[in-house]
């Protein structure tokens, strides 16, 4: 008996410890971005399509799994109008109409799959590639900081279906969990391009988790304003940035994951997280909150299998870009493999107090050519010091993506969890 209590014992500090040291970046006790996801969305072939999807949706619909569906154009959820999706249902945006799916304030799209049936959003074309179609939209009533307090999205899609904001961060557009949206991120010749998933205005009823974007080129994910929370979210060699923040949004991040590759990095700086206040400064409303960000236990990572020749030909960028006047709170997380990890807004001050709403606490700066960075400067010794206070609690080494991770080059189905035993969180 005495044996038997001992080994419940020794079990049971065994499982604390392995949670204490999986506690930076995502984690969980198996691996969740099984089932679901695909990295390797260029394989995969679906059934044709059996139903063409166009126009507006005026009244309540349910897309069937056991059909196949194609956005022909602009497809329009329109207010008061729910769109159900069943999972394991395929929808296929049409590459040559520029098809897309926007769900308008007051709309909701209930897209409720699951881990062993995710709802895919896709190309149509045979040979896929990012920017065959345009992407999700959704719009919601929640505040954003443009003066006038709504503002539109601009697609060269029908106006009067693209207004987003408003005065309610309650509102609730709905639930997107176990989904994909795949080679999105249309390029709209004289307009702005689709990012695979806009959350504009969205309210903080709205679910979103597990949702994974891939080869897009736009952004992964852009959120303008609103308020919302997201988990589980995976974003795959966008050709954009992974997660955009701007308009004011106020954000919880949890239990997330970028992988970008330095060769599919557009030209532009992009990077894993973009977090602004505003797009144009004289459209901000400054008597509305700023953008913040609260990103926890979040895996960032450059999974580039030639990161040193990537690094001498200057394809290896910023993990993380902060603009003036915006918080970010990065806790428990790993960026690994950029240059540098970090670069704020040459406008945020350090020596005036500008590092206030900018933390960084029990992050893994792993493998990155330097660590944090006002823009424009080559000097970082303050930031250094500042952020390597012990108080922090933040490590940095050089470790390869393929020893820090446990299984990051596994093509079908990666692990991104640190290794156990890497390090002990908070050493």
């Amino acid at each position: 008996m005495k044996n038997l209590f001992n080994l419940k014992w020794i079990a049971l500090f065994a499982a604390i410890a392995v949670n204490a040291q999986q506690e930076k970046g995502i984690n969980g006790s198996t691996n969740w971005l099984n089932n679901w996801t695909e990295f390797r969305p260029a394989k995969t072939e679906y059934n044709e399509a059996t139903e063409i999807l166009y126009g507006k949706i005026t009244a309540n619909k349910t897309l069937q799994k056991r059909n196949t569906y194609l956005l022909q154009g602009p497809v329009y959820v329109t207010a008061g109008v729910t769109l159900t999706i069943e999972a394991g249902t395929v929808i296929k945006g049409d590459s040559e109409t520029n098809g897309a799916l926007i769900i308008a304030k007051g709309g909701r799209i209930e897209a409720n799959g699951t881990e062993t049936d995710p709802i895919v959003f896709t190309s149509n074309k045979p040979v896929k590639k990012a920017g065959d179609w345009g992407g999700l939209v959704i719009l919601g009533d929640a505040p954003i900081n443009k003066y006038g307090g709504t503002a539109g999205v601009n697609y060269e899609l029908d106006p009067s279906q693209t207004i987003y904001g408003g005065t309610n961060p309650f509102a609730n557009s709905g639930i997107m969990r176990f989904l994909r949206v795949e080679f999105a991120g249309k390029k709209i010749k004289g307009f702005k391009d689709y990012n695979a998933l806009t959350l504009a205005g969205v309210g903080n009823r709205t679910v979103i988790e597990n949702v994974m974007t891939s080869f897009s080129a736009g952004n992964g994910v852009e959120v303008l304003g609103g308020e919302v929370a997201m988990k589980n979210m995976v974003t795959l060699r966008a050709s954009g940035d992974d997660f955009r923040f701007t308009q004011g949004a106020q954000v919880k991040l949890d239990n997330s994951l970028a992988v970008r590759h330095s060769l599919y990095s557009g030209s532009s700086r992009a990077r894993c997280l973009n977090v602004n206040s505003y797009d144009k400064k004289e459209e901000a409303d400054f008597s509305k909150p700023t953008t913040n960000v609260a990103a926890t236990n979040c895996t960032l990572v450059n999974n580039t299998d030639s990161f040193e020749q990537d690094l001498a030909s200057g394809l290896v960028k910023e993990g993380i870009f902060v603009g003036a006047n915006a918080g970010l709170s990065l806790k428990r997380s790993v960026i690994s493999g950029f240059a540098p990890a970090v670069i704020l807004d040459n406008a945020i001050k350090p020596e005036a107090g500008g590092l206030k709403k900018i933390v960084f606490s029990e992050v893994f700066f792993n493998n990155c050519k330097g660590n944090i960075f006002i823009a424009d400067s080559s000097n970082n010794d303050d930031l250094e010091d500042y952020y390597g206070n012990p108080s922090f609690f933040n490590l940095y080494e050089k470790t390869a993506n393929t020893e820090l991770f446990i299984s990051s080059n596994e093509t079908k189905s990666p692990d991104f969890r640190v290794k156990v035993g890497k390090f002990t969180a908070g050493k």
